[in-house]
């Protein structure tokens, strides 16, 4: 039954999110603020997830394949690589490293 109860509960919270959104005045969305905030904010939070996910095991700080992945990653970008070509480089360096240290 505990399962339930949490379904309904992020379900009614979800609800009462969206219900928050669409009531803010549309004057406070249309501040210079407000906007750049909300450009922003999507990118920072995708940043912190990867590093969450790139550097952390647990509590504890970690630096393995995924890191070599992650820069493998960051150096396809600097040198303007599509998109696709990234995420290769990411997934083969990640892989050759483990593969390496077993």
């Amino acid at each position: 039954m505990n399962v339930w109860i949490a379904i309904v509960v992020t379900a009614v919270g979800c609800y009462a999110v969206k219900l928050v959104g669409l009531l803010v005045p549309e004057g406070v969305l249309e501040r210079p603020l407000v906007r750049r905030l909300a450009a922003l904010l999507p990118v920072a939070l995708l940043a912190a997830l990867t590093a969450q996910q790139t550097f952390a095991d647990g509590r504890v700080l970690v630096l393995d394949a995924r890191a070599a992945g992650l820069a493998a990653a960051a150096v396809a970008l600097l040198l303007r690589a599509p998109f696709l070509i990234v995420v290769a480089a990411a997934v083969l360096v990640t892989a050759g490293v483990r593969a390496m240290t077993g």
